[in-house]
């Protein structure tokens, strides 16, 4: 399982892998429960390896987010993503200092915190982001 081939869905919660691709739009099974069902055209889909969070700088790619909590955790999961505001925003600055505070919202940040814990229940193999990571420097 690679972050290309997990997305998520507007207005369906969790995260979804791509297992098929079919003509009115692809067929995903459900990291929460393994359930499958078609996902079609009209929905709007972003793939997790697209998702890039502002900074003050520049963006920065959702994987190297995941990366980053990953090796602060330890692997395990991190806090709830039902945590207050603040406590959420407190946890997102020690994660990325720099981010836009302007353009990124504690709801951003909650959905962030929420895939993390749905990728270590999923058993994702986080050292695949290194690679990824590595691999695009070489570029």
């Amino acid at each position: 399982m690679t972050l290309e081939k997990l997305i998520v869905v507007t207005g369906k919660p969790g995260i979804f892998k791509i297992n098929s691709q079919t003509k009115v739009g692809l067929l995903v099974e459900s990291l929460t429960d393994n359930k499958k069902f078609p996902i079609h055209n009209i929905h709007n889909v972003s793939s997790l390896n697209d998702i890039a969070i502002y900074t003050d700088e520049d963006e920065v790619p959702l994987r190297t987010i995941f990366k980053t909590i990953y090796d602060k955790e330890k692997g395990k999961k991190t806090i709830s993503h039902k945590e207050s505001k603040a406590v959420l925003i407190d946890f997102f600055t020690e994660i990325l200092p720099n981010y836009d505070v302007e353009r990124v919202y504690a709801s951003n940040i909650k959905k962030i915190v929420q895939w993390y814990n749905l990728l270590v229940d999923a058993k994702f193999d986080f050292s695949s982001l290194e690679q990824k990571e590595s691999s695009e420097e070489e570029e």
